[in-house]
């Protein structure tokens, strides 16, 4: 099993950045594709970033494409979402979570999650 910590959620005002940390333990993750959701109050967890640990391959959703970006450190076991030019729609709590599948935006999908860190973004 893999457990799955993030952290760097906080307030930002619109425009601002911030970067997520998720930091990987418990298994190797090399083999593993590595998704950020989110969740706002009343909304379904939706998809935001996935990355193929091996070779870096990455997916975004439309909503954050061109202001997010999703990375990774193997050395350190943990991967990263770069949040920039940030809306109040952004406004949710940010989940790590990792697969051992094909990568995909699919919730279902994904075996291993974290407890969640929660954005505001202020207007």
């Amino acid at each position: 099993q893999v457990q799955l910590v993030e952290s760097g959620g906080g307030l930002v005002q619109a425009g601002g950045s911030l970067r997520l940390s998720c930091a990987a333990s418990g298994r190797t993750v090399s083999n593993y594709v590595m998704g950020w959701f989110r969740q706002a109050p009343g909304k379904e967890r939706e998809f935001v970033a996935a990355i193929r640990w091996s070779g870096g391959i990455t997916i975004y959703a439309d909503s954050v494409k061109g202001r997010f970006t999703i990375s990774r450190d193997n050395a350190k076991n943990t991967v990263y979402l770069q949040m920039n030019s940030l809306k109040p729609e952004d406004t949710a709590v940010y989940y790590c979570a990792a697969t051992v599948k094909t990568i995909t935006t699919l919730r279902a999908l994904f075996d291993y999650w974290g407890q969640g860190t929660q954005v505001t973004v202020s207007s």
